[in-house]
Parts: C-alpha cells; structure tokens; sequence
C-alpha cells in the first residue's frame, strides 16, 4: 500500500470507556500502581524483566521450583536463559492447575469436526486423557529430550498428545495435515522422532484424506521412527505394520497413566516447530516450557484480554505456530480451546461463522487470506450470525488489505468486536507487535510492539526511523524466542543476529506513521507466504531439481488475490526434453510432496536463471520481471539478457 494511503488512514475502532481499567492488562497494571495503558507500555518496555515476571504471577504460571532471576545474558545476547533455576511443566500450568484448583468441570475444549460431529472435554476429562496418552508414549519408550511427531488435524487428540509429551519431558512436532510424503519425512529425518501420532483418514469437505498413507510413505525405511500410534478418525480400514503400528484408544487404554508431570527446568524444550526460510532445508525451532507457551498466554491475556471466561476459535493447522497457540492461549488462562476441523466454506459458505456462533466464541483468529475468500460469497453469510459473545478478532499471517479490513469489521466484528492484528512467527513463539482490546485501532495497523518486546524499523545501517519504510527488528530478548535451530547452531546466529550484530533482525518491511501506528508491509527476504504459511523456496526448488530432467530451478511468490501469494516455479531443462510434459509432470510432483495448499499455480520451462556472477540466483529480480514490477539494482547480474527472455505472469502458464 503506498504511503500516503497509510497516512491518510484514520481510527477506525476505538474502546469504551473503562476497558484498559476493566482488562486483565489493566487488572494487573492497578496491582503495580498504573492506570494508564502508555504507562504500562513505557514500564514494560524500559524493564522488560519487570513485566516479564509481573506477567507470570498474572498468567499463574506455577513453579515447581521458583526461579533465581529474570533474565541470565552470560551467554550473549543471542542466546539468554528466562526464569533461570525455576521448574515447572507446560501440562502441568495449563491442565493439571485448574483441576487442583477446584475447576475440573469448566469447559476446556470444544470441537467440531468436518462432518459435523463435536465433542466437548472439561478439565478433568482432558488431564486424564492427557495422563493416558502420556502412559501411552512412556509405554513406548519415550522419555525426556525424546521427540514425538504429530501428524494431525484439528483434533481434540492434537491437545492430548502436545500436552501429554510435554507431561513426561518430551518434545513434541507438529507437522502440517497438508503435507506430502517428502516434506513429512524431511522433517522427520531431521529431528530424529522415534514416534509419530497421526490417523486413519480425515474428513476435507465432505472427502476422506488418506493421512495413514501419507504417513507410511513418510516413514517407510526411516530406521529412527520405531512407532506410529493411530488415532481412529474415521474408522476405516488401513495397513497396520506389524511391531510399528499401534491404534492410539488402545495404547492409551492399556497403559499406565501419568498423573504428575515431570518437573522441567525453565529452558528445557518442549516444542519443536519447523518453519522455512528464503534458503536451506526447513529450520527447526526449539521452544522451551517457559517459553512459547507463557509469552503466547501472556500476550493473549494482554492483548486480546483472553481469561477464564473466554473461547478462542483460531482457523489454523497444527502444523502451524499458530495451533500451539490456541492450545496454550486458552487453556493456561482456564478458558476454552475451540478446535476447528475442515474449511471455513463448507458444506455452506457461514459454516465459520456457525461455529464460533456455536461454541460461544470470544475471540476469532483468522487470516486476511481467509477473509478475501469468504468475501466472494457475499455479506449475507456473515450478516445472518450475531456473534454477541464476540469480543476480539485475532488477524495474522500476512499483511491486511484496507477493503477486507473494513469488510471483516463490519460484517464479522459487527463494528463492536476490534480487530486485533498479531505479527510473530514460529520463531518468535508469539509476536512482536500486538494490538489490544483497550487502544483505538486504525485499519490494518498495530499500536505498537508486544507489551515486554523492544521492537524497532530501521534503515540499512541499523538507525531507528519513522515515517519511512525499514527493517522490523527487536533491541531486546524475550521468552518465547526460539531457543535456537534443532542442531544447527551457524544458521540460527546467520538468520536473525548478522545483519545488526546485538540486534534481532526479523526480514519484515515497517513503517511507523505520524500517529505512531505500525504497519508491516511483508517480507524483505525470499520467503514466500501462501495463505499466511510459509515456504522456503530452497525447499521447492529441491523436489524440483531432484527430478532427472531438470538441471535447475527457482521459485518466487507472487501477489494473489486470495492466497496473498501464490508459487510460481522456473525450471531449466535438459537438452531434448518435452518442455510441456515435463511442466506439466513437474507441477503435479510440487503438490504431491507438498500438498494441495502449496500446488504451483505456474510452472515456467525457461532456458536460464537470473544469477550474480558467482552463480547465486537473484529470486528478487526473477519476482520483479514476472510480476512487471521494478527491478531495482542489477548491477551484480551476471546476464542481463536473460530478463528479457522472463516469461510475466502474463504470459500462459504451464502447470
């Protein structure tokens, strides 16, 4: 969006009298002695160890052994310690407490499948699922540091198996539902997992994807995985590999439950999450029981005034960060985990709407992606459901447009219920810029940086500026950063600590308007954001060139109407090779390792890549000349012929 349009925006939502005083942030805030929300941030941000441990005595976060300090900087700012000395369980704060505390029967969870079916759990009925499940997975070996695989959709024993290993100290994997074979197995052989827990077969619009199958290819001759444990979805047949294959109901039924969690320290790792970057296979993030799911609880206590009277419905994945996050946002603050199974226009175009409707949602994480494409239905479906429990609209994955901004705000938000933009990342383990239910909001912006998160834009030299674009970076440690990459240390410091040595550089684009409002402006790096999920090229342009046929590859997002981007992939052949076939054959491969979401919408034959003179390719200028935007420097190219041979997207497409 260029400028001025930013600067010309005005508040569009601004709260009720009372509602700082009135929210759990201002709650907190009047128990240190402030009644004002720019005080609370000024405080937060000049001492962030202060609101970080304010912040934990508001979560409730309970110790097993309480911390020594805050903070421990001694081994670089890069890598700090939280909580140092303290111990405590992630299931045991988020599930064990409220039983303890007399809350067993609250609702914990709410689900509804894509057939319709639902199900409802109360917190004692979840922990003595999640004590079973944890038996189960002790029954098979698995102990502390041990990594768990969870190849999943949106099901209530997602929940389980999360909390369950880290119940016994384990690590637990998220995986994409979406994923093919390949990239499954990438992330498997990666982080070494000795177990998976995926399903039969799921529901998708009415449709069952085989999931069993996806997941026998993945692991097929995988000598670390030693176990699949399968949850019964849909209750159709499938191969059980004798010795390997378990059914989920009867581990769980047969083995001895774990009642107490394991006493973790502070640091230790609980969750592994695998996102992709511009270059290089899929970065593994580790997340610690202090981590991630206290900042997550914390800032959508603060921010979206999350507590023990709310439901959070999030349409997202559990392959994302952001199915973690509606685990622990809800739960550890003793409300309610709304889980969502299938898509959000089926079998009729409100079904979304319907079910937050149903499970007396609060708040409702969605992506502009999704809003872009349910408004091509029209504003009936919408307008025909209330939402009178609504409280926030959670956004997050990629930047706003202003048109569906609006639209979602009147036609979902009802023009009461504030639209709460949140921008983080998986390795972030929350955001760093976070609205809130209690300060005005102008379209598609942010207030500010997270409470606690010193955020900053910068020019190339690392110099703070406003009212112009720069880099979104952070001048201070948080919990909830990724406590490095699963086993690769180099690439970890490479991609978030080179670029500003001492400061985190994140690759957004920034802008801080006159009225000190946020707006993000996407990438600055090659990462490509289908749907809000990201992908690496490098991962793509892997599968592409592992075929016989192609002698390189390079993939780009371009600008998509509803995805926000979609994948487009150049491919150079060998001599002789049926350029349409092999276009053709080489798209279907994408989508089949990568699943249907990912699926190219193009894949050009052309007969070089853009590349500087030391054989780098320049995605940034292949984006350009397709898309017919400028192509800035292009001093370092090595053939600036090339560009003129580029296909654009308006050319026909061969996928």
């Amino acid at each position: 969006m260029p400028i001025d349009e930013l600067e010309g925006l005005t508040v569009a939502w601004t709260p009720p009298p009372g509602a700082f005083a009135a929210s759990p942030a201002g709650r907190m805030a009047a128990r240190h002695g402030i009644t004002d929300p720019g005080e609370l941030a000024d405080r937060a941000a000049a001492d962030p160890a202060w609101y970080w441990a304010a912040g934990a005595e508001d979560v409730g976060i309970c110790w097993m052994r309480p911390y020594d300090a805050v903070v421990d900087l001694s081994r670089g700012v890069e890598h700090p310690r939280f909580f140092v000395g303290g111990e405590l369980n992630w299931a045991d704060y988020a599930v064990d407490r409220w039983v303890r505390e007399g809350r067993g029967g609250a609702r914990a969870v709410w689900w509804e499948g894509d057939d319709g079916a639902t199900l409802t759990l109360t917190y004692a009925e979840l922990k003595d699922r999640v004590d079973a499940a944890a038996g189960a997975l002790r029954a098979h070996g698995v102990g502390i540091g041990d990594v768990v695989a969870l190849l999943l959709p949106m099901v209530p024993e997602a929940i389980t198996t999360v909390l369950a290993a880290a119940k016994i100290g384990a690590i637990v994997m998220p995986l994409f539902s979406g994923y093919g074979a390949a990239a499954v197995r990438a992330r498997l052989e990666d982080s070494g997992a000795t177990v998976l827990v995926t399903c039969d077969a799921f529901p998708r619009r009415g449709r069952p994807v085989p999931l069993k199958q996806v997941a026998d290819d993945a692991v097929r001759d995988l000598p670390a995985l030693e176990t699949v444990l399968v949850v019964r979805r849909l209750g159709v047949d499938v191969p059980m590999t004798a010795g390997r294959d378990h059914w989920w109901h009867e581990e769980c039924a047969a083995a001895a439950p774990v009642e107490r969690a394991e006493a973790m320290a502070a640091d230790a790792p609980c969750l592994l999450l695998y996102t992709s970057g511009s270059t290089g296979k899929p970065k593994g993030c580790v997340h610690t029981h202090a981590g991630l799911p206290f900042k997550v609880a914390l800032e959508a206590r603060h921010g979206m005034g999350v507590d023990q009277d709310s439901s959070m419905l999030w349409l997202t994945d559990m392959g994302w960060v952001m199915g973690s996050f509606v685990i622990t946002a809800a739960l550890t603050n003793g409300g309610t985990a709304v889980f969502f199974e299938g898509v959000p226009d089926w079998p009729e175009p409100d079904r979304l709407w319907a079910v937050a409707e149903r499970s007396a949602t609060t708040v409702l994480g969605i992506s502009p992606t999704v809003v872009r494409a349910l408004m091509a239905h029209g504003d009936s479906w919408p307008d025909r459901h209330d939402l009178p429990l609504l409280q926030a609209i959670g956004s997050t994955g990629e930047p706003w447009n202003i048109d569906p901004w609006r639209w979602c705000a009147e036609h979902v938000g009802k023009g009461r219920a504030p639209i709460i933009n949140i921008s983080g990342g998986t390795e972030i383990g929350g955001s760093l810029l976070c609205g809130s239910t209690y300060l005005p909001v102008k379209p598609a912006s942010f207030p500010g940086p997270t409470l606690g998160v010193v955020a900053d834009v910068v020019d190339e030299q690392g110099r703070s500026v406003r009212g112009q674009i720069g880099e979104l970076v952070v001048r201070s440690v948080w919990p909830g950063m990724t406590a490095g990459f699963w086993r690769d240390e180099e690439r970890y410091l490479a991609s978030y600590w080179q670029r500003f040595p001492g400061i985190w550089h994140h690759g957004d684009l920034a802008y801080v308007d006159a009225d000190g409002y946020w707006f993000l402006l996407g990438r600055s790096d090659d990462t490509i954001k289908v749907a809000g999920k990201r992908l690496g090229p490098a991962e793509v342009e892997s599968l592409l060139v592992s075929d016989e046929r192609v002698i390189e590859a390079a993939a780009i997002g371009v600008p998509d109407d509803v995805k926000g981007e979609a994948l487009v992939c150049f491919v150079v052949l060998r001599e002789g090779v049926d350029a349409d076939a092999a276009a053709v054959a080489l798209g279907g491969a994408v989508t089949t390792a990568l699943g249907k979401a990912m699926a190219p919408r193009a894949v050009h034959v052309v007969d070089a890549l853009p590349k500087t003179r030391n054989g780098k390719v320049l995605r940034r200028v292949a984006r350009a000349s397709y898309i017919r935007a400028p192509q800035g420097d292009l001093t370092s190219l090595e053939d600036t012929s090339v560009l003129e041979r580029w296909p654009t997207s308006g050319t026909a497409p061969i996928a």
